[in-house]
């Protein structure tokens, strides 16, 4: 890529994954893909937390429906004044309250209510989903995030177009710089950034004054100007698997792949091939970022392992744990809609069970040496849903956005 007028090259602008010479920590990469996502996330957080390794992170790295789960697991610490990212009773302190949130439909009311005018301030339309979040997720602000685990909700910096992080301690991207003074905003706004997906959300202004940004690669005469215009997105538009902030300064790193399948075929109503063309773009990123990642585990910049909502089961994983059939995930699980919309307890338990299931099997394959001597064997947390076709059954309808029988409670219960 050329630099713009102005820009210079910076070590952050890499995109290679062998920056560091010195690595450090466990990071746990957590991707978009909305509730469904954030239900597939959970089940393989139950696995870490079983296994201790959730309680050894360094850092947290999630976008959109990553960034949903991680800040309820902040807000979790917090309430429950843990000094470390570990729960006793994962059930009743994570899961359960995890999952009634995921019972809210919190996309609806402001899709409507901003529809009128949302093309032309559609922040207005974004901050009443971060209104949401800070009703139903979380009341923390940035700056009492925990100080360990590191917390960082990546978005998209529709300016200079690269990864912006949120953290406790500064909020920027490296093309920007990294201002100090988020520290008393919410946190839900930081997930309400980095999980507005476009159309349905617009972009979310960022009001800092741009004199308090620090550091920053970009040294056109027009800084200030474009400081002052910052927009954030959806953090799955640049890299949606939440790689950039860990992958060149960790020992190990982990990533949990909750992203929707490519489907084959070819749109022919023209809105469709505008889809068409948008899911290209982000195929080949997404494409990218994933072969990337595993050219660095292949050379050894980092160890670590990576599992996906679009895996069945094989037979040497289901020696480890049982999990889903390849036909089953196909076919169903790993199309449930990207949405945050309300889920149904089937769906919320069988996203759990398949996240669980994954993770277990490429933690015990791949990173061996992070396991305890004796590990608790893996069980995956709601076995009466692990019958495919029971599991088709529950699934019927789930890939689609509306859906009245959804709407109305009348689907079938797990």
């Amino acid at each position: 890529m050329v630099p713009t007028a102005g820009a210079r090259e910076s070590p952050a602008s890499s995109e290679s994954p062998h920056e560091s010479p010195r690595r450090e920590g466990i990071a746990l990469c957590l991707s978009g893909g909305g509730f469904r996502a954030a239900l597939f996330h959970l089940g393989a957080i139950r696995r870490l937390n079983q296994l201790g390794i959730l309680g050894q992170l360094a850092t947290i790295s999630r976008v959109s429906g990553g960034s949903i789960l991680s800040a309820f697991l902040a807000d979790r610490m917090v309430a429950l004044k843990r000094p470390k990212l570990q729960f006793d009773d994962f059930e009743e302190d994570v899961a359960a309250p995890f999952r009634r949130f995921t019972s809210r439909d919190i996309r609806t009311i402001p899709l409507l209510l901003h529809l009128p005018w949302n093309w032309a301030f559609p922040s207005f339309r974004a901050r009443h989903l971060g209104r949401s979040y800070r009703r139903h997720l979380t009341a923390l602000q940035l700056g009492q995030l925990p100080d360990a685990p590191v917390f960082s909700f990546c978005a998209t910096d529709m300016v200079f177009g690269v990864n912006w992080e949120f953290r406790r301690e500064r909020s920027g991207s490296w093309q920007a710089g990294y201002t100090t003074d988020t520290a008393s905003w919410p946190v839900a706004i930081a997930v309400a950034a980095s999980s507005c997906f476009p159309p349905m959300f617009g972009p979310l202004r960022v009001r800092v004054p741009p004199g308090s940004f620090k550091e920053g690669g970009y040294r056109g005469s027009d800084r200030d100007r474009l400081r002052s215009q910052l927009a954030l997105t959806d953090g799955g538009l640049y890299d949606n698997a939440g790689l950039e902030p860990v992958w060149k300064s960790h020992q190990t790193v982990l990533t949990s792949d909750g992203g929707a399948p490519f489907v084959f075929g070819v749109g022919a109503a023209p809105w469709r091939r505008i889809m068409r063309y948008i899911g290209l773009v982000m195929l080949q990123a997404v494409s990218l970022r994933r072969r990337m990642f595993q050219t660095g585990l292949h050379e050894g910049a980092y160890s670590g392992t990576a599992w996906s909502i679009t895996q069945g089961t094989t037979a040497a994983d289901a020696a480890i744990c049982p999990g889903y059939s390849d036909d089953v995930v196909d076919g169903a699980i790993a199309r449930i809609r990207t949405d945050l919309d309300r889920f149904t307890d089937a769906e919320q338990r069988i996203l759990e069970n398949h996240g669980y299931s994954r993770a277990s099997a490429q933690l015990a394959a791949k990173v061996p040496h992070l396991l305890p001597h004796n590990p608790e064997p893996a069980v995956v947390p709601h076995p009466k849903l692990m019958d495919d076709d029971l599991v088709r059954r529950l699934l019927r309808g789930s890939a689609g956005r509306l859906n009245l029988r959804r709407f109305f409670h009348l689907e079938s219960r797990a």
